[in-house]
C-alpha cells in the first residue's frame, strides 16, 4: 500500500538540455548550409514576399542594434524584476517576426499586446510589467510614459547600422533569468498577471516536439496563425526557424475564414497544425460540406489544445480521414507551463471506442505530473486529485512576484530540476496509466483557446453604471454551444446591448459575455447562488425560438410552395444567431447584416446540408437576401429567374440633382461614420460638397449613373484618379470624414500602390437611391463594381482602390469582387487634427477597411 507504482504520480523521460537562446540557435541556421533557405514567407496585398535565413539574420542584427542603442542612449532602466522588456503591438507579418528575432538578439524579452485589447487592458499590462520600450505599428494614449516608436521608424534607424551580429558584451542583460517571452494572462484575482517564460523553458518545450514529433523530410512549410498572445504562437514560430525551414505567416482574417485557411494550407502543402477544437469543428464542418475531397490531404498531424476536445469531435475527424496516415492529438497545458506539458496521440477511431473522454496523456520530457490531495499527498492510481506540474517546462513565475502560491516547494522532489510544483487549479485522474481530465478546482474556462477567468469578467460587468448585481457563467463548456453569459440585475435603465458594448472598453472581445437581464437572482436554501437555475432558463429561452423577444421572424412575401423550406432556413438562422440577431428575419434580410460572420455562415450552411437542403458558400454569401438564399436552396442553387439589368452613361451635368439626392441619402441617413457626427453636420453640407466636386467629377470622366430597366437612376458611382484628384475646402464638418480617409488611404497610396497618374482608380463614393429594396440596393452595387472594373481595363488603370466603411460592403467587397484587403482600421481610436476623437463613441469592431482589385 502507498508504493509509488500506486500512486497518482506520471514522471516523463529525462534527457540532458543544453542550455542557449533561441536567437543563437537561428543564427546557427542562418550561418550554415541552410542559410539561402527561405525563412519567412508573408503575402501582403497579393505580393509574395520572401526573405532568406541569410537576408534576415544581417536585418535582424541591425534591428537589434537600434533597440539597444534606444535603451542605452536614453538611460531605460530594466523594470522591478530586473528584466528588459520591450512590447509589441503589430498585426501578423513578417515584420512581426523580424522585430521579435531582433529583440531577443539585443538581449531583451518580448512581451506581445494585442489591437484587440481594449485600452484600460493594454494600460494595466504596460503598468505593472513597466517594458522598457513599445514598437508598434499603430500608435495608442494607453502605452503611458513608455519610450516608443513605430516599425517603420526602427527601419529607418538602423538602416545605416552594420549587418553583424552583437557579441555577448554589446548584448543587454536580465539580473535573473534568461528570459525571452512575457505572456499576459487572465488572473485568479479579476486582474491579468503576466508569466515569465525563460529560453531554456522553451527549448525544453521544443526538444521534447522535435524528438517526438520530427519535421518530415517532405515538411517544407508551417505555418504561424496563432495570435502571438497565446502560448501556443511560441513553437509555431520558433520550431520551424530553428529547424531551417520555411515559416509562412498567415493573417488573422483567414485563421478565421475556413474557406480560405483551407486554401492556404493546401497551396502551401502544411504538414501539421495546430488548433483550438472550435476551429477543428468549423474546418470538419467546412470539409463535410465541400466537393474537393483531397482538400487537407497534406496534413498529417492536428494537433488540439487549448480547450477540451470531446470525444464526438474526434470521431467525427477519423470519419472523414478514414485511413492510417492522419494523427490528431491532445495537449494539455498552460502558459505557466509553457503551453503543454502531456499529450495524447490517436491515430485511428479504434482507439476512441468506449471511451467517455478522451486523455490529456502522459508527460513531456523533464516533466513530473502529481495528483494531490488539499494535504499536498498524492491521491491513489484512479483517484481524483489536484494536478501539480515540476519539472522545466515551469516558467519563472509572474511579473512582479504576484501570486506566490501558485509556484511553491516541491516538498517530494530530490533533484533540483523538479525543486517547484506549478498548481495548475486542474483536477484529473490516472486510469490505465494515462492521464485524464476532470475540470477546474477554480471559475477558469477556456474560450477559443485563451484562459478566461469568470471572477475577471464578473468584476468588470459590476462595474457599469446601472448594475445591480451580475452573476457571470459558462454555459456547456468545451462544446459547440458553449457560451459565456452574464445574467445581470439592475438599479437604473440600461439595456443588455447597452451593457455589452460598454464591456468593449473593458474586455477583449472573446471574453465579452452574452448579457441577460433577470428580474431576480435565483438562491437556495442556504443563500448561495443557484448558478443551476440561471443557466437552465438561459437553455430553456436560447432553444426556443418563439421564447426569444430579441428574435422576429416574418414570412410575409413567401410564396405558399416556399413556406417549408422558408421555416427551416430562418429557424436555422435564428437558431445560429440566437441572441446575437440584430433585427427580424425575413425574406429581405441579409445573413450578415443581421449578424452573421463567415464562421457560422458555415455552421448554418451544414444545418440546412443535415435538413436536405444543398446551398454552395459562395452562393449563400453572395446572396442578397434571404429570398436569394431561398430560391438557391429549394432550386438546386441554380436561379431560374432573370437578375435585374441596369445600364450606365457617363456622368453629365443634368444628372446633378439625382447624385445629390442617392449622396445625401447613402451618406447622412445611413452611413457608418457620419452617425457619430450627425449632430454637428446639416444636409446642406452635401450641397456643398457636391459643389465643390461637380466640375472635377465631369471633366475626369471617370464617374458614372446607373439606370434601372424602366430608365429610372438608381445609382452612382463617383470617381477620380488616385494621383489626380482636385483640391478642395470643405467647411463643414464633413471634413473629419475627409481628414479620416485620407489618413488611412494617404500611407497606402503613395507606398503601396502604383506610382503615376492614370494607374490606381479611387473609387470614391457610391450611392444609391433610397427607394431600392435591400435585394435591389445589393444588385445595384454589384452592377457598378463591375462597371467600375470594365471601366478601369478600358482605360488601362493597374487597379482600384476604395475603402469600405459598412460591415455590407467590406463583405462583398473581400468575399464577393475578391478586393484585396490592405488595411483594416479600428474607426473609434482614429485622433482628428484638433485632437480629439470624433468616432470615439463608435464600439471597437466597426472598422474601416482599405481595398485593392488588381487588374
Amino acid at each position: 500500500m502507498g508504493t509509488l507504482p500506486h500512486l497518482s504520480i506520471l514522471k516523463g523521460p529525462n534527457r540532458p538540455l543544453k542550455p542557449n537562446y533561441l536567437s543563437k540557435l537561428f543564427e546557427e541556421v542562418a550561418n550554415g548550409p541552410q542559410k539561402n533557405n527561405i525563412a519567412l514567407i508573408f503575402n501582403e496585398n497579393g505580393i509574395l514576399k520572401q526573405h532568406t535565413y541569410e537576408e534576415i539574420d544581417k536585418l535582424t542584427n541591425q534591428i537589434a542594434r537600434t533597440i539597444r542603442q534606444t535603451i542605452v542612449h536614453n538611460n531605460l532602466g530594466r523594470n522591478p524584476d530586473g528584466d528588459y522588456i520591450v512590447a509589441v503591438n503589430m498585426h501578423p507579418s513578417d515584420s512581426l517576426v523580424i522585430t521579435l528575432l531582433a529583440i531577443w538578439k539585443a538581449g531583451c524579452a518580448y512581451l506581445p499586446l494585442d489591437h484587440a485589447f481594449p485600452g484600460p487592458r493594454i494600460e494595466h499590462i504596460i503598468r505593472e510589467s513597466r517594458p522598457v520600450l513599445v514598437i508598434f505599428d499603430e500608435d495608442s494614449q494607453f502605452y503611458l510614459d513608455i519610450y516608443k516608436f513605430s516599425f517603420e521608424t526602427m527601419m529607418e534607424l538602423s538602416v545605416q547600422n552594420p549587418e553583424e551580429f552583437l557579441n555577448d558584451e554589446e548584448k543587454l542583460f536580465h539580473l535573473k533569468d534568461d528570459l525571452g517571452i512575457v505572456l499576459y494572462t487572465s488572473g485568479s484575482t479579476g486582474v491579468p498577471k503576466g508569466v515569465r517564460l525563460p529560453h531554456k523553458v522553451i527549448i525544453n518545450r521544443l526538444q521534447w516536439q522535435f524528438k517526438r514529433f520530427p519535421y518530415n523530410p517532405s515538411e517544407k512549410t508551417c505555418v504561424f496563425k496563432t495570435a502571438l498572445t497565446f502560448v501556443d504562437s511560441v513553437c509555431e514560430i520558433w520550431g520551424p526557424l530553428i529547424n531551417g525551414l520555411s515559416l509562412l505567416v498567415i493573417p488573422k482574417h483567414i485563421t478565421q475564414d475556413p474557406q480560405k485557411l483551407v486554401k492556404v494550407i493546401d497551396e502551401f502543402q502544411i504538414e501539421r497544425l495546430v488548433l483550438v477544437p472550435s476551429l477543428l469543428r468549423s474546418l470538419l464542418l467546412y470539409l463535410g460540406l465541400h466537393e474537393n475531397k483531397a482538400a487537407l490531404r497534406s496534413l498529417k498531424l492536428w494537433v488540439c489544445s487549448g480547450e477540451t476536445l470531446v470525444v464526438s469531435l474526434a470521431e467525427e475527424f477519423f470519419q472523414h480521414f478514414n485511413n492510417d496516415d492522419y494523427t490528431l492529438c491532445n495537449f494539455y497545458g498552460s502558459t505557466e507551463i509553457m503551453g503543454d506539458v502531456t499529450y495524447h496521440v490517436i491515430e485511428d477511431l479504434q482507439q476512441l471506442e468506449h471511451q467517455q473522454k478522451v486523455p490529456i496523456g502522459l508527460p513531456v520530457d523533464n516533466t513530473i505530473i502529481y495528483l494531490l490531495d488539499k494535504d499536498f499527498r498524492p491521491v491513489k492510481s484512479g483517484d481524483v486529485g489536484e494536478l501539480f506540474v515540476a519539472g522545466l517546462n515551469l516558467a519563472a513565475g509572474y511579473v512582479n512576484g504576484r501570486d506566490p502560491e501558485k509556484f511553491i516547494e516541491n516538498p517530494l522532489a530530490i533533484d533540483p530540476n523538479y525543486g517547484k510544483l506549478y498548481r495548475t487549479g486542474d483536477f484529473a485522474r490516472i486510469e490505465k496509466g494515462i492521464l485524464v481530465y476532470e475540470g477546474r478546482t477554480d471559475s477558469q474556462i477556456k474560450i477559443r483557446g485563451h484562459r478566461v477567468d469568470l471572477s475577471e469578467v464578473e468584476k468588470a460587468v459590476n462595474s457599469i453604471k446601472n448594475v445591480d448585481k451580475a452573476v457571470v457563467l459558462c454555459y456547456k463548456p468545451g462544446e459547440v454551444n458553449q457560451a459565456l453569459l452574464a445574467f445581470v440585475t439592475t438599479k437604473g435603465l440600461v439595456s443588455e446591448h447597452q451593457i455589452e458594448v460598454l464591456l468593449r472598453e473593458k474586455l477583449t472581445n472573446y471574453m465579452i459575455p452574452q448579457v441577460v437581464l433577470v428580474e431576480r437572482i435565483p438562491l437556495l436554501v442556504n443563500g448561495k447562488i443557484d448558478r443551476q437555475a440561471l443557466l437552465k432558463m438561459y437553455e430553456n429561452t436560447n432553444n426556443n425560438v418563439d421564447l426569444i423577444p430579441e428574435i422576429e421572424i416574418d414570412y410575409e412575401g413567401v410564396s405558399a410552395h416556399h413556406k417549408k423550406a422558408a421555416e427551416d432556413l430562418f429557424n436555422t438562422v435564428a437558431a445560429v444567431l440566437g441572441r446575437s440577431a440584430r433585427n427580424a428575419i425575413s425574406i429581405h434580410s441579409n445573413f450578415y447584416e443581421i449578424g452573421g460572420n463567415s464562421l457560422n455562415s458555415i455552421f448554418t450552411i451544414s444545418k440546412l446540408t443535415e435538413q436536405g437542403y444543398h446551398i454552395n458558400i459562395t452562393d449563400f454569401i453572395s446572396a442578397i437576401d434571404f429570398g436569394e438564399v431561398l430560391e438557391r436552396m429549394t432550386e438546386n442553387t441554380i436561379v431560374k429567374k432573370q437578375p435585374p439589368s441596369f445600364t450606365s452613361e457617363m456622368l453629365r451635368p443634368e444628372h446633378k440633382l439625382s447624385v445629390l439626392d442617392m449622396i445625401t441619402t447613402s451618406f447622412y441617413q445611413k452611413a457608418d461614420l457620419e452617425q457619430w457626427i450627425i449632430s454637428e453636420i446639416s444636409v446642406s453640407d452635401y450641397d456643398e460638397l457636391i459643389d465643390a466636386l461637380w466640375e472635377p467629377l465631369l471633366e475626369k470622366n471617370l464617374s458614372f449613373v446607373a439606370r434601372n430597366e424602366t430608365g429610372k437612376i438608381c445609382g452612382v458611382s463617383l470617381n477620380f484618379d488616385a494621383r489626380d484628384e482636385p483640391e478642395m475646402e470643405i467647411k463643414s464638418k464633413l471634413n473629419v470624414i475627409f481628414e479620416f480617409l485620407e489618413s488611412v488611404e494617404g500611407p497606402i497610396r503613395d507606398n503601396q500602390l502604383p506610382p503615376g497618374k492614370g494607374k490606381v482608380l479611387h473609387s470614391f463614393m457610391m450611392g444609391t437611391h433610397s427607394t431600392l429594396s435591400a435585394k435591389e440596393n445589393v444588385a445595384v452595387f454589384q452592377f457598378m463594381e463591375e462597371e467600375n472594373l470594365r471601366l478601369a481595363k478600358s482605360r488601362g488603370f493597374a487597379g482600384i482602390f476604395t475603402t469600405n466603411t459598412s460591415p455590407l460592403t467590406q463583405q462583398l467587397g473581400g468575399d464577393v469582387f475578391n478586393y484585396q484587403n490592405l488595411l483594416e482600421y479600428q474607426v473609434n481610436t482614429y485622433v482628428a487634427s484638433d485632437g480629439t476623437k470624433p468616432f470615439g463613441l463608435a464600439p471597437d469592431d466597426q472598422r474601416a477597411i482599405v481595398h485593392w482589385k488588381q487588374i
